[in-house]
This record gives C-alpha cells, structure tokens and sequence, in this order.
C-alpha cells in the first residue's frame, strides 16, 4: 500500500503539493492526470526517493523493488539484449556473486556457495532470462538483428525502448511509466498494453495517449488545486465523474449565491430598525462564516480549427507502379514499399497502418515530395497544397526565433497584426509570441508546428505522429480540427483515439506492399498479434479481395470484361432449379436476421425515448438543487447507461444489417 500523509512539497518558490493525503492499494493500475507543471514528474521522484516531502510522509514497503525508465542511455558497446536484461538487477548480481565465488579458496566453502548460488540463479530465472528479453524487444519492435548491436548504434528514441524494455525486465513491486508510448508505434503500444494488463505489481502511469489510458488504468488520480483525487475506474470513467461534479459544484454554487444574496438584502433592510437589530446581526454573523465555494477548475481549453482550403483537386494525386525508398551512398537503391498503384481523390480520410519499418513514414515522405519515386510515376493535381507534419518536425524550428519571426517568413507580406491575431488564436499571446521558443515546452513548439501547416490552407494534409510532445488538451483540439477539416487526410499516428475520430478507411503497409485493410484498429490488433505469434512470422491480412488502389487500366479491363455465356436447354433448366433452391435457402438465412434487426430497433426505439425523458428531467434547472443531488447522481447514472446500450445496440444493428448485405 503506498500512503501520502499530510504531504506538501515545494519546488522552488511553487508550491506543488499542499498538505495531501491519498491511499493507493497493492495492485492498482493508477493513471496520474493533471495540466503541466502540475506536479506529476515531482510525485514519480518522491516515490523513487529522489525527493523528500517539505511536510507530511510518503509511504510504502520498504521491501518493494520500484522499476522505472531511466531517461538517459549511455552509449555502451554492450548488445542490445545484454542490456535490456540488466533490468533483472538481482539476477545480475546473483551473477555477480558467483563470479566472485571463484576467490573463496576453501575447497568445501567454495563448492557449497556455488551450489547455493545456481539455486537462486535457478529460482529467479536464469535459464529462461535470454527468452523473456527477446519477447521484450520484439514485442517493443526490435529484430533479431537489432537485438545483437550494441546500444550505441540505436538513435535516441531506439535507446528509450531498450530503457523501457529494462524497467519491464525488473521484476518490480511498483512500476513508474512516464509518457511510455512518446517513442512508439502503434504496434509496440498494442504490445505494451497487453503486457501492462498482465502486471500484477503496482502500476502508475502519466501519459496522454487515452485510449491506452483506458486500457490498462482501473484508477485515476488527478492533481487539481495542489490536491490529489482519488477516482476509481479508466480515463473516460474520470470524466464521467468529474462532469458530474462539476454541475453539482456549480449549483451549489448558485445555491450559495442566492443564499447569500437574501441575507444580504435582509440584513440591507432591518439593520437600522431596533426591533429587527438583533435578526439582522444573527444574519450578519452567518454571513461571516459562510464559506466561499470554488467552483471546480475545468482544464484550461483550446481549440482551433483548419482554413477552408483555396482549391479542391481531384483526383490530388495519381501513382502508378511507383517504388518508394532511398538512394544509399554507395549508389544502390533501398526499395521499401513496391508496386504502388494509387489514386488520392478529395475528400478522402486515410489512416495508415503499419509495424515499425514497413516503410509508413518512406510512403508519406514520397507522397510529400520529399523523396523522389525509384520507379514508375506520381503525378500531382494541379492547385495541391500540402501540408506535412512529421515525426522530426519540431527539431526543425529555429529555436533562436520567435513565432511571430516562424509566420513571417512564409507570410511576409501579412501584417504584423494579423499574424499576432492567428498566434494568439494558437496561444501564443503577447511577449510570448515575440520570444525565441527555446524555453518553450515540446508540446507548445509542436502546437507551433501546427499553426505554420494551418497558415498555409493546405487541400491534402500529412501528418506522421503529429500527436507526439502534445497534452491531452492539445491532442483533443487537434483531433475536433480535423474532423472538421474539408480537405484531404492521411494520417499515421499511435494515437488510436484521433485514428478512430478523423479517418474512414485504412491502408496498411505490409510485406513492401500497400493494400487496402478491410477492418477496424481491433482488427488490426488481432492482426498484429497473429503475425507476432504464428511460427512463419506472417498472417494473412483482413482485406478486401481486390485491392481498392487499382489502376485506371485494371479497372478498365474489369469494367468491360464479358457476362459469363448463357446456359441452353436442359442444362439451363436445371440451373434455373438450383437458382430457385438456393433462393429458397437464402430466404431462411435472411428471415432470422431480418427478425433480429427488427427486434434491434424496438430495442433502440425504447432506450432512446428513454434517453430522452433523461435529458428532459436534466434540462430541469431545480434538478441540480443540493437537497436533489442523489436524484441527480442517479438520473446521471441512468443516462450513461442509456449512452453505453444505444452504442451497443447500434453496433449489433450494424453487424446485423452488414450480414444481411452479404446474402444479397
């Protein structure tokens, strides 16, 4: 059981922490939340002993081995494997004492330390550690290959996998997770959130990726005020709850409001009057002491949105048997995905998937016109405009610069006032937008980022994990702006939540090929974890038989192919016979499902009448009356219900109708 008491703690002139108390049981799943600066990095320090409370006590077993990722990875000749493993540190040191066995020269001593030794080796898993390192690395996207180079080889992003593969390698009693996903793809955080499920030790987590949030977090603890609160439940059950508080905050508030109003007026009327004197300063007094109620601080919102583009192409981009890769310095060409054949038309919306190096980001590189085609030919509309946010896009500001110096030089013939107004649109308001941006946050130069693509009204945006450094807030602004967005979208993210909300169809790179994934991001997991787990390393995709790129000549040739040739005499009467038992056949497939529909739209009917008279009672100022807050709580209640069993219902109405498409 971890224990905050009376905890306060100050970094600096801030205070952080005031005078908190919260309880945290053997087994939670805790996700920490909370605006930056909050305290969420100084509450993972005072855990790991690296600070001390001001006042008050942080407290939990001492016995308990606390795991986390280190932040920094030296550049070490050690191979990847090695290291990941080093995360065992008692195994390690059980290894490091039976090399220093080999001192003890008593004969009889040395032989039965030895012993003793390879039983607790035995006992904490010396002869499968090699095995559960390599599931690490592969399940955080490393080849066998890779596993064997030494860790000075691997880039930044690579070496904090290899850190975060040694904090999972800790056979640990709390584990601490600080933005874990910021340097993974989609399929490595598919993994980690399987893994992290399966943890039975402690486990807090700071992230703003909700979706994983949701799946692994069965408690929330949100920082607010300098206060800790304790929320039982994932990331969209928190808000549930805090909405709710929330409304009940602010009527008690009006409540308050009107009491003290009255009072005041009271006391206004009869404090001169010697007969109401003594009422009159009853009332005083219990104005003095009522209280002041604050109203619950909801997180500080932003928002903006895409400018409506200039032209509208179409189709805004044509390929056709293009290769895709990189000319290497030796003269040879590394071909990534192959045999394209592609048209981008207006108004689409594509989400790309893809595991780690299949060659997703060498495609939007191609696509942006960053990377010439090996082969074949990509043709582009004529009044394209693309915008192109990648992976590496904030590395490429000039951080000596302002925003105001960032806008100007791709509108430098705009008024300084305008461009001001458009910053501040981004919250880049007043000195802020005229200092340099090194002292800036990875979030708000991401956010820069952002408002330069937004300047430039772009008909085709590509955005290749445009979510990394942004917050929670941030990456819901981004998510509402481009769902609104009229253009055209192709997006690579790890963020399934904008994945979900901004796109209608997938296109996954696989195998050096680009198809069509007929399928959602559950199909896709299940995908992934298939082709992890099957022994030939490959499963089959859960896409349409015929690729939905085609080009214009393949679908020329099955627009004009000929009908199958007429069947004459008995041969076609005996066709028309077994036409008229399969009809009959697929009519008694039909009727269940027909019926099952049926009964799916009374269902949906009475749950949405219900719903309604819901919202109805909740539209009632007077519902929201202190002396009502149980009523409340449950019409509240009531209402999610009736949420969660109208989206269920639809879904079942959905697969239904889907299976009725395909007796047609």
């Amino acid at each position: 059981m971890i224990r905050l008491q009376q905890l306060s703690l100050m970094r600096g002139l801030k205070p952080l922490f005031d005078n908190v108390d919260l309880t945290l049981n053997p087994g939670d799943h805790i996700g920490l939340i909370g605006p930056n600066g909050a305290g969420k990095s100084s509450l993972f320090a005072l855990l790991r002993g690296e600070l001390h409370p001001d006042q008050g006590s942080i407290d939990f077993p001492q016995r308990w081995q606390v795991a986390h990722v280190a932040q920094e990875t030296p550049a070490l000749a050690r191979p990847a494997i090695e290291y990941a493993i080093d995360g065992d540190t008692r195994l390690r040191a059980l290894e490091q004492q039976l090399a220093d066995a080999d001192h003890i020269t008593d004969e009889a001593e040395h032989g039965n330390r030895v012993g003793e030794l390879h039983g607790l080796l035995a006992d904490a898993g010396l002869y499968t550690v090699r095995s559960r390192g390599e599931q690490l690395l592969t399940g955080l996207g490393f080849s066998s290959a890779q596993m064997e180079q030494p860790v000075s080889s691997f880039s930044g992003g690579w070496r904090m996998r290899l850190n975060l593969a040694q904090a999972l390698m800790c056979p640990s009693d709390l584990l601490l997770l600080d933005e874990p996903t910021n340097h993974l793809d989609l399929d490595a955080i598919l993994w980690l959130e399987d893994w992290l499920k399966r943890y039975e030790g402690t486990l807090l987590i700071i992230s703003h990726d909700r979706d994983f949030l949701d799946g692994v977090l069965n408690v929330i603890v949100h920082i607010d005020d300098r206060k800790l609160k304790r929320y039982s439940g994932n990331y969209s059950s928190f808000e549930r709850q805090r909405a709710a508080q929330m409304v009940l905050a602010q009527a008690a508030i009006e409540k308050q409001a009107r009491h003290r109003e009255h009072l005041e007026s009271y006391i206004n009327r009869f404090r001169a009057q010697a007969t109401k004197a003594r009422q009159a300063q009853s009332r005083m007094k219990a104005l003095a002491r009522m209280e002041e109620l604050a109203p619950l601080r909801a997180a500080a919102e932003f928002s903006f949105e895409f400018r409506v583009p200039s032209s509208a192409p179409n189709p805004l981009l044509v390929m056709e048997d293009v290769d895709t890769g990189y000319q290497l310095d030796n003269g040879e060409q590394k071909r990534v995905v192959t045999g394209i054949n592609f048209a981008l038309q207006n108004g689409q919306r594509i989400g790309l998937l893809g595991v780690n190096g299949a060659g997703k980001s060498t495609l939007i590189k191609t696509i942006a016109g960053e990377l010439a085609p090996l082969s074949g030919t990509a043709r582009f509309g004529k009044g394209l405009v693309i915008g192109y946010f990648h992976q590496h896009q904030v590395d490429m500001l000039r951080h000596d610069e302002s925003p105001l110096w960032h806008l100007a030089r791709i509108a430098p013939n705009v008024r300084e006032q305008e461009l001001r107004n458009f910053l501040g649109s981004f919250n880049f308001n007043g000195n802020m937008a005229s200092s340099p941006i090194e002292p800036f946050s990875g979030g708000e130069k991401a956010r820069l980022a952002l408002a330069l693509i937004v300047w430039q009204k772009p008909n085709l945006l590509l955005l290749d994990e445009p979510t990394n450094h942004l917050d929670l807030e941030t990456r819901e602004a981004l998510t509402e702006a481009l769902a609104q967005f009229e253009g055209t979208l192709v997006l690579v993210s790890h963020d399934r939540h904008l994945l979900r909300a901004t796109t209608d169809e997938f296109l996954i790179v696989a195998d050096g090929r680009l198809q069509p994934f007929d399928g959602d991001l559950d199909d896709y997991r299940d995908w992934l974890f298939k082709t992890r787990l099957s022994p030939g390393g490959a499963a089959p995709l859960p896409a349409a038989s015929m690729p939905a790129a085609v080009s214009a000549a393949t679908a020329a040739a099955a627009v004009v192919a000929p009908a199958p040739a007429t069947v004459a005499g008995p041969e076609r009467r005996e066709q028309k016979r077994l036409e008229a038992e399969q009809r009959q056949r697929m009519s008694g497939l039909r009727k269940p499902i027909e019926s099952r529909i049926k009964r799916l739209e009374e269902k949906m009917a009475q749950q949405q009448a219900r719903k309604a008279g819901i919202d109805a009672k909740l539209a009632d100022p007077q519902i929201y009356d202190a002396e009502r807050k149980e009523e409340l709580k449950n019409l509240l209640t009531e209402q999610a219900y009736c949420v969660r069993e109208l989206g269920q219902l639809e879904s079942d109405w959905l697969q239904q109708q889907e299976a009725l498409e395909q007796l047609a």
